[in-house]
């Protein structure tokens, strides 16, 4: 069979060339047809506006599988070079780049510097999708300042025994945590189990003081609810507990981005919703490249995100005033003053550990 010619597909005004465009992406399931490389193109030109409230004018790494995704497929998450999974992630910008692309310099957490793609118009997107992209995790800061976060996120990840409703039920808790502390909470559906909550706040804090408030924030609906945990091992997390993962607010760390694809059956949509539309839903896979667009008939549910930027004042006194101190970063960060031992609670021999949690070499 002869190879489809490339397409182009036109986005924001701008058309955009879509290598082989029939490409099998996603397997056709009992409810969604089979999606092409084209259709996933397409995809993202016609959420365009929306997709651009939410990660417009943000650096972004990328989550590209280049030859579709199957079940049973892998994620890479070694360095570039060594890595052996179907997908994997770009932080740096692609080569071959059209010289309409713009990048935004960030540095990692051990200062390295990366220039990664800019989402400056939605065509960008669609660029993406042309070089294998399902999957933005934008960072949570504009290009003016990479160093001040404007967003707090709070990603509840559902433990293997946990249900959706389960998340939905501590969601609905995080809004009403919110509203008494006067901030307005965004909601979208992470496109697999959990449930990301969004709060717009003033570039005015560090990574780590918004990772501070979101740990602070997690401490207290751990007091309302116990199916809430922020244990960082997950040897101490229980099995149908709801694990808020704080760290997703720090420097180099990001969540799947408001209306991307995910790697998953039937091409699921990290979908913003009201939360009133949230409590209806009880499937989030309903939500997916071919239900989304008919979703949005109705307007965008974050298009007044942008309204109001909060203060973190009230979060970090939550981190101020509970019990627990400093928590564990990730393993990729630089050791921070006060974190515990970075080894497995079930592994740890105090005698190897001093009081600050640093390691004593024999």
């Amino acid at each position: 069979m002869a190879k489809a010619a490339a397409a182009m597909v036109e986005a924001g005004g701008r058309e955009v060339r879509v290598s082989s465009p029939d490409r099998i992406i996603y397997e056709a399931t009992d409810r969604t047809p089979e999606v092409t490389k084209l259709m996933v193109a397409e995809y993202f030109a016609s959420v365009g506006g929306p997709f651009m409230q939410a990660n417009g004018d943000r650096p972004v790494a990328l989550e590209r599988w280049p030859g579709g995704w199957r079940e049973g497929m892998r994620l890479s998450v070694g360095p570039m070079g060594q890595q052996q999974g179907d997908g994997f992630y770009s932080k740096r910008l692609p080569k071959g780049a059209p010289d309409w692309i713009e990048t935004r310099r960030v540095t990692t957490p051990n200062g390295r510097p990366i220039d990664e793609l800019c989402l400056t118009e939605p065509a960008a997107a669609v660029w993406a999708a042309h070089m294998g992209t399902l999957t933005f995790h934008p960072w949570a800061v504009r290009a003016a300042d990479v160093d001040h976060p404007d967003e707090l996120r709070i990603d509840l990840d559902p433990q293997p025994a946990a249900t959706f409703a389960d998340v939905k039920r501590i969601a609905a808790l995080a809004r009403e945590l919110f509203d008494e502390l006067g901030l307005r909470a965004f909601v979208k559906t992470s496109g697999n189990r959990g449930i990301h909550v969004y709060v717009r706040i003033r570039p005015a804090w560090s990574f780590e003081e918004v990772r501070h408030a979101a740990i602070g924030f997690g401490r207290e609906l751990e007091r309302r609810d116990g199916g809430v945990t922020t244990n960082w091992w997950r040897e101490e997390r229980a099995e149908d507990a709801v694990f808020l993962d704080f760290n997703q607010n720090l420097r180099d760390r990001t969540v799947a981005g408001a209306w991307s694809l995910r790697p998953k059956a039937g091409a699921p949509v990290s979908t913003p919703m009201s939360w009133s539309q949230l409590a209806d839903v009880a499937d989030p896979g309903e939500f997916n490249l071919f239900t989304v667009r008919d979703f949005l008939a109705d307007g965008d549910p974050w298009a007044e995100m942008d309204a109001v930027q909060h203060s973190l004042d009230p979060l970090l006194e939550l981190w101020e005033s509970l019990p627990g101190g400093e928590l564990n970063f990730p393993p990729d960060h630089p050791k921070m003053p006060g974190e515990p031992p970075r080894v497995q609670p079930s592994k740890k021999v105090a005698e190897h550990w001093d009081a600050e949690g640093n390691r004593i070499e024999p």
